[in-house]
């Protein structure tokens, strides 16, 4: 299924409600948050519902555009960043795994960009959604 494990709209999620239900992967939840907010110390984070069926959601935001969304699932979680030209452009040149530029090029294209969603299991692309988010912040 993919919905956040949060589906109960009347109860506000928080940040402290994580790290049971993502186990192993919370520490890695905190280390990209943590990292975005040492590059980018503006920027806000919120819980929100963007569509009902989908349950709770987390992004991080300047006051223009979300930088990053993050989704919780049980034992993992789910990011997604969407980028426009000029920053695809930027992560296709850049020393960035081949999966993420692969899924890049193959996202559907909307009006605000190219998605990259990719499921966080392990530390495996924390380095890469580090320079994502350096790109993203930059452009």
């Amino acid at each position: 299924m993919d919905t956040s494990i949060f589906l109960d709209l009347t109860k506000k999620t928080t940040t402290n409600d994580l790290e049971i239900p993502l186990h192993k992967t919370f520490t890695l939840w905190m280390e990209i948050r943590d990292f975005l907010f040492e590059k980018y110390p503006n920027a806000f984070e919120e819980w929100h519902i963007a569509v009902k069926k989908y349950g709770w959601g987390f992004r991080i935001k300047d006051k223009k555009r979300a930088i990053i969304y993050l989704s919780p699932r049980e034992g993992f979680f789910r990011v997604a960043m969407v980028f426009g030209q000029k920053a695809t452009d930027k992560i296709l040149a850049a020393e960035i795994s081949e999966n993420i530029k692969t899924e890049l090029i193959n996202s559907k294209i909307y009006v605000e960009g190219r998605v990259v969603r990719l499921d966080i299991n392990d530390n495996l692309y924390i380095n890469d959604i580090k320079k994502l988010i350096e790109i993203k912040i930059a452009n």
